[in-house]
């Protein structure tokens, strides 16, 4: 909503004091639709959104709290004033008791009525504004991943499907993206949930150390194993076993894993038994284990052996308005363990976050929104609170070609923020509401930077 120009309905069975309300609001830069009476007024709220409706009391047919209650059971409910001849005290109490945001008496005082307009409307931007923080805050986390976008929410699903089929599941995606938490959420969602969940770093462990580590070993395998230990398959035992950043294991060690998953049995370094591993693997990596498998250095058997079910995870610039939803969450998160009352982002510090590209995702911004926290003085975090490459507005040199052209050649100002709105447009499909928000104007000075106007 835009309390500069909002779309009003007039709702008023005089139909000179109609043709000044109209006039009067049109002058004060509103789109203004007008109506005589309640079932006209009712059948423009059918077929058209609106921002505010301003009724009569006392109107033909139904009245104007008639029209008022049925405002106030739509979904996205417009703001509402009242406006009648016969203005006694308890009608305006039972006016706004039903909803109402205003009452005003006749004969209008036209400033008054500019004010009240840009009060209500003032009060529902920020009340939707209140509204869509806490949508953003709220039934979004699934076991520990938040977000509401579409590649999110049908990651969500396929999980949901995925989780209680006994096969390995091998989870991709970029550095940061989250690939461990949705190993969790196929813990969770499963069958084995009760059971233990390890996770090991295959990147972590040195070579000669991981077939150890991962099968265990007898007492007296190689020096200083004095004692018998088991391996994480066996801690495992019952549960799921996260074998993250596969691409890292060793060929020799991916052979005794693929057999390990054809016969369900380990044998630990240095003993003549072998022992059942009841476990559901997952693999994740952020590798094309497909362009290695071309080049020698991972399986082929055991890749097509550990995509029996295969999620990828999406990176934080696919994500739309998750970008939003982390960013709140990591606040409440850092604000709570550094004990700072900051309770919000600004406008401005939003656009900056949505513009940025995050090569490094979710882990990127959480360590964003932990500096922010760290850095800010006040209860709202700011441009000035957010690290120098978020703020320069692009993370890519594809991107900074776009906005500067030629390095030989200085623009002005005027042309950098008109290539950089161009560039914003184009990033979002040409969509000019969007636009305007990511930028932080109105549409109308969009529309003018554009010279649609």
């Amino acid at each position: 909503m835009n309390e500069s120009r909002a779309r009003i309905l007039v709702v008023e069975d005089d139909a000179g004091h109609r043709a000044l309300l109209k006039d009067e609001l049109g002058d004060a830069g509103h789109e203004v639709v007008a109506e005589a009476d309640a079932e006209a007024g009712l059948a423009r709220l059918d077929t058209a959104s609106f921002d505010l409706v301003l009724s009569d009391l006392r109107l033909p047919g139904a009245s104007g709290l008639d029209l008022l209650a049925r405002c106030r059971a739509m979904a996205a409910a417009p703001g509402f004033i009242i406006i009648t001849a016969f203005g006694t005290i308890p009608q305006a109490v039972q006016a706004l008791r039903q909803g109402a945001d205003d009452f005003l008496t006749k004969p209008v005082d036209l400033d008054h009525l500019v004010l009240s307009v840009s009060r209500v409307l003032r009060t529902r931007a920020l009340q939707a504004e209140v509204a869509r923080y806490r949508s953003l805050l709220k039934a979004d986390d699934f076991h520990g991943l938040i977000g509401a976008s579409p590649p999110m929410l049908a990651l969500f699903e396929s999980v949901r499907r995925i989780a209680r089929a006994p096969g390995p599941v091998l989870v991709t995606g970029e550095s940061g993206t989250g690939k461990e938490l949705v190993a969790r959420a196929l813990h969770a969602e499963s069958e084995r949930a009760k059971g233990p969940f390890v996770a090991i770093n295959c990147a972590g462990i040195p070579t000669e150390l991981l077939e150890s580590e991962l099968f265990g070993h007898a007492a007296g395998a190689f020096s200083g194993a004095t004692s018998a230990r088991k391996g994480l398959f066996a801690e495992a035992h019952g549960g799921s076993l996260l074998l993250d950043e596969i691409g890292e294991m060793p060929v020799t060690m991916q052979a005794k894993l693929l057999r390990l998953l054809q016969d369900g049995r380990v044998r630990p370094v240095g003993s003549n038994k072998e022992q059942p591993a009841d476990v559901r693997i997952l693999a994740a990596t952020n590798r094309d284990l497909k362009a290695m498998i071309r080049e020698g250095r991972f399986r082929e058997d055991l890749y097509y052996r550990l995509e029996t079910f295969h999620l990828s995870v999406p990176p934080l610039r696919e994500r739309g308005e998750d970008v939003e939803r982390l960013a709140l969450a990591f606040l409440k998160r850092s604000a709570a363990a550094m004990d700072r009352d900051i309770r919000g982002i600004s406008h401005e510090a939003l656009g900056v976050l949505r513009r940025y590209d995050y090569p490094g995702n979710v882990r990127e911004l959480a360590s964003v929104l932990e500096r922010a926290v760290a850095f800010c003085r006040g209860e709202e975090i700011g441009e000035a609170d957010l690290p120098e490459r978020l703020l320069a507005g692009v993370s890519t040199a594809g991107a900074a070609d776009a906005l500067w052209g030629e390095a030989d050649r200085l623009p002005t100002l005027a042309q950098v923020e008109d290539r950089y709105i161009r560039h914003v447009l184009e990033r979002l499909g040409g969509n000019k509401q969007q636009a305007a928000r990511v930028l932080g104007i109105g549409r109308r000075t969009l529309y003018r930077r554009l010279g649609e106007e």
